[in-house]
């Protein structure tokens, strides 16, 4: 079951180094198109900032695209790629301005300047796993509700919606691969009056669940 982790929304971050500011933006992008959007507007937001370094990674395609912007070789753009790298982040996009301050922060200190500016602006975007949820209808007696409510959230479900009719019918999500095993169990704990072959599967699709990350130094 494919997983993988992507921003949950927009992030933004700002540090001081030796007088130099450091601007970091991060956002959740699908294709390349938003990505370039995003970096066009940072262009032409901080016109006046010394560089304007970016990068971007993409799921579909495996594109990766970065620049140091006029920095040394590879102490802006790539640092900053590697802080979504590491953390195996994808369909991502930032932006880290940076406004000279007059002191030169040498080779380790512009990496650890921009590479530090973009994991703080993912930290503030937060971080989410996309994985493959099932959307299933479910249907008991008032009397097997509660219980398998309960047995819905053992196993990772939310429950969404509930219809009271002459039965209900319950709509929940799972993670695709707790379905499986919540429908034997479904089938343990009602005496096999509801079954797999009762589950009603009405959609699957890719979802963010959001996770925590470990804070920035």
């Amino acid at each position: 079951m494919e997983v993988f982790r992507v921003p949950s929304g927009y992030g933004q971050s700002e540090i001081v180094e030796k007088k130099s500011r450091f601007i970091g933006h991060v956002w959740k992008v699908e294709n390349e198109e938003q990505a370039i959007s995003h970096i066009k507007d940072m262009r032409e937001q901080y016109y006046d900032a010394n560089h304007n370094v970016y990068c971007y990674i993409l799921k579909e395609g495996g594109i990766m695209r970065y620049t140091d912007d006029g920095e040394p070789s590879g102490t802006a753009g790539m640092p900053a790629l590697d802080v979504f790298r590491g953390q195996e982040i994808y369909n991502v996009c930032c932006v880290v301005t940076r406004y000279f301050g007059g002191t030169l922060l040498g080779t380790g200190g512009l990496v650890r300047a921009y590479s530090k500016t973009a994991k703080l602006a993912l930290q503030n975007a937060g971080i989410s796993e996309m994985r493959m949820w099932t959307t299933a209808m479910i249907p008991c007696s008032y009397g097997q509700f509660e219980r398998i409510r309960r047995e819905i959230e053992k196993f990772s479900g939310v429950t969404e919606d509930t219809d009271y009719g002459a039965e209900i019918v319950i709509t929940a999500s799972f993670p695709s691969e707790n379905v499986e095993p919540f429908c034997a169990r479904l089938t343990e704990i009602t005496a096999g009056t509801v079954t797999k072959d009762s589950v009603l599967i009405t959609e699957e699709a890719f979802r963010p669940m959001e996770i925590e990350m470990p804070a920035c130094d």
